[in-house]
């Protein structure tokens, strides 16, 4: 399995090519979300950034830019796109763009998990636009759970799509911000 912190070693020096092709969260959720936006919106709304992960943001004490690799009708990306907008939205140390996976492949191909296209995945970066970490696609408890039902294959996706849910309102974003604030604090 990938690990959350891994950059991949073919990254381009800078992706602001890529920063600047991504999309802002508001046109994200107001323009181009097609299936779910109920989903997302619901989600979004009740997305409360707590205060130890804007006092760690601070603790960290740089300045970052998240783009998130998407597509509006990937269940995981809809319980974390809202999350990393939550955050943005309360610290002035991050800035985020969305860059939908399917529209940007080469980009995608850089941050592959175990050779797959899966989604979301955070892509860090300083102020200089150069990667300096990446996360995704899931929590790494998540991330394993769905991969042992996968590869047990007694169940159903759509089981497995349930349980996932009930994990991410459960965990309430608690689990990914610790992770993508540890990535951070590791590259500070």
């Amino acid at each position: 399995m990938t690990t959350i912190n891994e950059t991949p070693t073919e990254a381009p020096e800078s992706l602001q090519f890529w920063w600047e092709a991504g999309i802002t969260w508001d046109h994200y959720l107001g323009d181009e979300i097609e299936e779910h936006i109920d989903l997302w919106t619901g989600i979004y709304r009740r997305t409360v950034t707590p205060d130890w992960a804007l006092g760690e943001v601070e603790r960290i004490g740089r300045d970052w830019k998240l783009i998130v690799i998407a597509e509006d009708w990937c269940g995981d990306a809809s319980n974390l796109a809202p999350i990393f907008a939550r955050l943005v939205e309360d610290s002035p140390r991050i800035e985020l763009r969305i860059v939908k996976r399917d529209d940007h492949p080469q980009l995608m191909d850089l941050y592959l998990t175990n050779g797959s296209r899966s989604i979301p995945i955070v892509v860090i970066m300083d102020e200089a636009f150069r990667p300096v970490g990446r996360w995704g696609p899931r929590p790494a408890e998540l991330q394993e759970f769905v991969i042992r039902e996968k590869r047990a294959g007694d169940r159903p996706a759509s089981e497995i799509y349930k349980d996932t849910r009930r994990w991410y309102a459960r965990d309430s974003g608690e689990t990914t911000l610790r992770e993508v604030l540890a990535v951070m604090a590791d590259v500070a």
